[in-house]
């Protein structure tokens, strides 16, 4: 299951921050096993810490992790200092990664981020059932399904209809 490994979380901090907090409570309500990074709560890390210092921080969380989520709000394609590096990061670690749309687009759409795009990612609605679903299939199958295709992946509508979505 994907989820067993810590997701590294990557999101618009000061936008949207309300559905991280949700995601986390879905381990509760949702009875989902989801285990997070939250990259804005990383040690040693205080206001006015230097973009180096806190890039170093976010380095050391992305060496130790196996799986990204890409939260995708309004502004998340705007933001280059920290969610481009990010995302960047994982690229090029070939960390595999959900981007999971706010406004419940079920596919990529043009709030995602354009390093995003045609990156084999998986796109997904903000529900926690296509998200855990994602986690347990995409995340497993990266290597060997998913990757190398240059694709923006998604599921078919009979997917969520089949989760009662």
């Amino acid at each position: 299951m994907g989820y067993r490994n810590k997701t590294y979380v990557i999101f618009d901090g000061d936008n949207d921050m309300w559905a991280y907090g949700f995601m986390k409570g879905w381990k509760q309500s949702e009875h989902i096993d989801f285990d997070f990074f939250d990259a804005h709560d990383v040690n040693g890390i205080r206001d006015g810490s230097s973009e180096e210092t806190v890039k170093r921080r976010l380095r050391e969380r992305l060496a130790n992790t196996k799986q990204a989520i890409v939260l995708i709000g309004e502004n998340t394609k705007y933001l280059y200092r920290y969610v481009r590096w990010e995302i960047d990061m994982c690229l090029e670690r070939e960390i595999p990664i959900i981007g999971v749309n706010l406004n419940n687009s079920r596919r990529i759409d043009d709030r995602c981020p354009p390093i995003l795009r045609n990156k084999d990612a998986m796109f997904v609605a903000y529900r926690a059932r296509i998200i855990a679903y994602a986690m347990d299939e995409y995340f497993e199958k990266f290597k060997s399904a998913y990757r190398g295709h240059g694709d923006d992946w998604h599921y078919r509508d009979t997917i969520y209809s089949d989760l009662g979505l």
